[in-house]
């Protein structure tokens, strides 16, 4: 680990004397002049104090100076010894004092001498008790467990509190009420010594030294959580050439440990760092900087990488859950890195939100483009679903599953056509004004540019009627993929209503192009007496016209079977019933001929199964429906 072994070094006087010079004035301006009677008396007094003071401090001191040959130098005074490391605190306090007053009153004095050594030898001991408390306690000083809880005042003391009320041990911490595991209870006690060692030092003119350690050791930690959490250090050239396999399982991993380094790792460190510097705010700002500003800005940047990479449509789903996790963690990235010194961390999420952002936007602009501009002349064999239907619907119910982050990133981002939609593409007017407006305005545009592309590609059929079968199934597909997925939220019941109307639109005119021949085969007046002449006639026209219509509609397919049963009926019941008043009115008048198996071929009873063969995707008849007729009964000829 990096900072182990670091040698402490000693402190020059003139350092020391730095620190307390300021103090000079201010003592002088304060201090009475010779002239007053009472000077001598309390000079003496004061200087009598004082040197007390450094008396004491020289006693404990030194018995923990770290040159020394006692067993102290070889033992911790915060880890071994809590009660004399108070003792040892306030005696650094009592000597700071003493300085003061000596550099104002007597600088010449050999006490100050005495009290500058003194000093450097208290500050090489915290030195190196602050650096030992940070080593031996990174796992009680874990980010995740101080995250976890409060590191306010409830389990410390103040100064002021630690010379009334005494150490601040296990006893102060049951004080606090808490029920507290091992680990925690370590981790407050040595919480609480690093404060106090950081405002000793800080005090005294050594918050340099005490930050250098601690930047030193607490970036380590930081570095190592990161690495442990899978996340290196990105380069953009690196993301760029990767394959989407690779950059997707980083993706994934990034997904986790964002929000572990977020909730846990920097929010536990900022804790941490505005406890044992809760004295200065410029020092524990600087500090939480140093330690966590590099790793957070490259953990970021990653995302606004991925959103740099090259885009294409199935990759926006990855792009968005980056979008989602960033979103979400906003307000506590704001938080944790919040000073101006963290700004840099707060503007490459922000980028990295907006970057995301145009990604989306960029791929589903393609996506349109895509779909817009498919010159596939590949016919849906028997007027099927066309691969490009499933394949954009499957893409756009998926995009309404993300309505929620989708609904942020589209809603200053009008479709270019919206203002031209039906109000029946939406509920109302006021519906337009709802959160999820702008995702339902872009997903019900998306699907019209589909459904126009569809025109075009009905317009490739050579049969017209094939080419109206081909839309009714497709707009069937996109129907039922609306009202079976969250689309049907979004878009509602009036677009569906609207859509469905259109698809009865489009069965209606099947049934048209499809059946016409068949029904004008037939009289349309049935009261009327026809000639038996006529009526022969109208037989024969009627088997031609059955026949070429069910030859040609076997091989088509229909195949939502809702669907395929609905068509089956409406056209048997437009079929049917009048072709078995024909045949009944004027059977006898033609029961006389030679040939009556050729003339009457299909029986009234048979039509409805010769129309449930239709729509299943095989042709049943041959080329040649004579090779057949010879096995015909009265009932039909066509075999099943």
């Amino acid at each position: 680990m990096r900072g182990k072994g670091m040698s402490i070094h000693f402190f020059s006087s003139s350092k020391t004397l730095s620190s307390l010079s300021s103090f000079s004035s201010f003592h002088g301006s304060h201090t009475r002049t010779d002239s007053s009677p009472t000077h001598s008396h309390s000079h003496t007094f004061s200087e009598s104090m004082m040197e007390e003071n450094i008396q004491n401090a020289e006693s404990i001191i030194t018995k923990w100076d770290l040159n020394s040959s006692s067993i102290t130098k070889f033992t911790s005074l915060f880890l071994d010894n809590r009660k004399e490391s108070k003792e040892f605190l306030k005696g650094v306090k009592d000597l700071r004092r003493a300085m003061h007053f000596l550099v104002s009153e007597h600088s010449t004095s050999d006490k100050l001498v005495l009290a500058q050594t003194l000093m450097q030898i208290a500050m090489k001991r915290l030195e190196h008790e602050f650096y030992r408390i940070l080593s031996k306690n990174r796992d009680a000083l874990d980010p995740e467990s101080i995250s976890g809880r409060s590191s306010d005042r409830s389990s410390y003391v103040d100064d002021e509190e630690e010379e009334e009320e005494g150490s601040e041990d296990e006893d102060e911490l049951k004080r606090a009420g808490e029920t507290i595991t091992e680990v925690e209870r370590v981790s407050q006690l040595a919480m609480g010594d690093l404060k106090a060692i950081a405002e000793c030092m800080i005090s005294s003119g050594y918050g340099k030294e005490c930050t250098k350690i601690y930047k030193l050791i607490r970036k380590s930690i930081v570095d190592e959580g990161l690495y442990q959490l899978g996340i290196e250090q990105f380069k953009a050239s690196h993301i760029h050439k990767m394959n989407w396999e690779g950059l997707e399982h980083m993706i994934k991993n990034w997904l986790t440990a964002v929000k572990i380094a977020v909730k846990s790792l920097f929010l536990g460190e900022k804790a941490l760092c505005d406890h044992v510097f809760s004295a200065s705010i410029t020092i524990r700002e600087s500090c939480f900087c140093e330690v966590t500003k590099e790793e957070a800005v490259n953990l970021f940047k990653f995302a606004e990488l991925v959103a740099k990479h090259k885009k294409s449509p199935e990759r926006i789903f990855q792009v968005m859950e980056l979008r989602e996790a960033l979103t979400a963690l906003w307000p506590e990235i704001e938080s944790i890195f919040s000073s101006e010194s963290t700004s840099a961390v707060k503007l490459q999420a922000l980028s990295s939100l907006h970057k995301l952002g145009d990604s989306v936007r960029a791929i589903l602009s393609d996506f349109e483009s895509t779909v817009h501009k498919d010159s596939s002349k590949t016919l849906a064999a028997g007027g099927g679903i066309h691969p490009l239907t499933r394949s954009a619907m499957s893409y756009i119910s998926s995009l309404g599953e993300y309505s929620g982050i989708l609904s942020e990133i589209v809603s200053d981002y009008p479709p270019p056509c919206s203002s031209t939609f039906p109000e029946s593409y939406f509920g109302s007017p006021a519906s337009h004004e709802s959160p999820g407006s702008a995702v339902s305005l872009h997903l019900a545009w998306l699907i019209l540019v589909l459904l126009c592309k569809l025109d075009s590609k009905a317009e490739l059929y050579k049969d017209v009627a094939l080419a109206y079968l081909f839309l009714t199934n497709n707009l069937q597909f996109i129907i039922e993929k609306v009202r079976t997925s969250h689309l049907r939220d979004l878009l509602g019941d009036d677009w569906l209503s609207a859509h469905t109307k259109k698809l009865q639109q489009y069965a209606l005119k099947y049934e048209t192009m499809a059946w016409n021949k068949v029904f004008s085969s037939l009289p349309e007046n049935s009261s009327l007496e026809l000639p038996p002449e006529v009526a022969k006639e109208c037989l024969q026209r009627f088997n031609a016209a059955f026949e070429e219509s069910y030859m040609r509609q076997t091989s088509w397919i229909v195949p939502d079977g809702k669907l395929r049963d609905e068509l089956k009926i409406s056209i048997a019941k437009k079929l049917v019933p009048a072709y078995r008043v024909f045949c009944e009115k004027y059977a006898a008048m033609v029961s006389g001929e030679r040939n009556l198996e050729a003339l009457v071929r299909f029986g009234p009873d048979d039509l409805g199964n010769y129309l449930s063969d239709l729509f299943h995707g095989s042709a049943i008849l041959s080329s040649s429906s004579s090779s057949s007729s010879s096995s015909c009964s009265s009932k039909g000829c066509i075999p099943h």
